[in-house]
């Protein structure tokens, strides 16, 4: 198996690539341990795990401010994280415990924070997209210069509702990015047999929205695609879509052994792709950092990691109250 190339050195400072470092090892770490408790039974229902796509929420996040929102699908433990959401009420919404985000009652896929502007994973495919563009109509009717990220994965952007969001964002000119994060296989079926388009992004053309594809394993990449659609939308120049090209090393969920693809391709993104390996490489050949200050960073998130999933364990579950509780604003 070929080793990764040696990086170039980016014009970047040692304390963000040590920040990006540190954020995408969090959210790998983090859905490592929810693999581990989903196999001991303490994880119930659904649970799709994010590991491999980490440098695309990172690296959007960086170019984010206060006020700006956010909403995914259901692979969207990452997402919670990289908004600064805290692990333990994370990790206790999985577990199905009252000091989960909804109170252990919406579990991997429906938890929210509004402190965070943290509008949901949702389970639906492709059902979140026209609520970021609502979310977006929102801002805009309030005349402010947030911006909404919509995420959905290259699954749901065949779904029809994709297509009417795209005519109203443009026609409204709606300051929100759509996100499609191509990790290749919409659960078992390949980009390749899905669709004959040749990019995801290029289908806004149509709507008269720009866009343009990302290498989503490079967090500076992404970054640097992030402020420039940031700055479109800000702008006042409506609507714009980023398709990153990632990878999830795990199947669709925990139930899927993924059999459609080979052992072979997965190892060879691992090595040759791996976005935290990327950053690692740039730090300790650029002399930014050493093995040892990078194990210290590692040996800190899995101590953040292992009290989340403590907490998670020792918060008690719901009364059976909590079921005639929010069920009507």
């Amino acid at each position: 198996m070929a080793a990764r190339k040696a990086p170039e050195r980016p014009n970047v400072s040692k304390e963000e690539l040590l920040k990006y470092y540190r954020e995408m090892l969090l959210i790998r770490r983090f859905e490592e341990k929810a693999g581990q408790l989903y196999g001991m039974g303490l994880i119930g229902g659904f649970c799709h795990l994010y590991i491999g796509q980490e440098a695309v929420v990172v690296g959007l996040e960086a170019a984010t401010k206060e006020g700006d929102k956010r909403l995914t699908s259901y692979r969207d433990h990452g997402h919670m994280l990289a908004c600064g959401m805290d692990p333990k009420g994370v990790m206790a919404e999985l577990t199905g415990r009252e000091g989960g985000y909804s109170k252990g009652k919406g579990g991997s896929m429906h938890m929210f924070s509004r402190e965070k502007h943290f509008y949901g994973g949702h389970g639906i495919v492709g059902a979140q997209v026209p609520l970021g563009a609502g979310l977006a109509f929102s801002d805009w009717y309030k005349g402010n210069d947030n911006v909404t990220f919509t995420y959905f994965g290259d699954g749901a952007a065949n779904q029809g509702q994709v297509y009417e969001t795209y005519n109203m964002a443009e026609l409204w000119n709606l300051p929100v990015i759509f996100v499609i994060e191509n990790n290749q296989y919409a659960m078992g079926t390949s980009m390749k047999r899905a669709t004959k388009s040749v990019t995801l992004y290029g289908r806004g053309e149509a709507y008269g929205i720009p866009g343009e594809q990302v290498d989503g394993m490079d967090v500076l990449a992404v970054k640097a695609a992030a402020e420039k659609a940031v700055a479109h939308c800000r702008a006042g120049k409506g609507p714009y879509i980023l398709e990153m090209m990632t990878y999830r090393y795990r199947g669709h969920s925990m139930s899927d052994p993924a059999k459609y693809r080979t052992r072979e391709e997965v190892e060879k993104i691992k090595t040759e792709k791996d976005c935290i390996e990327h950053v690692r490489d740039l730090l300790t050949q650029g002399g930014l950092a050493s093995d040892e200050d990078l194990k210290a960073i590692d040996k800190e998130i899995k101590a953040i990691v292992n009290e989340a999933a403590e907490f998670s364990k020792e918060s008690p579950e719901p009364a059976l109250s909590e079921l005639y509780t929010d069920i009507y604003a």
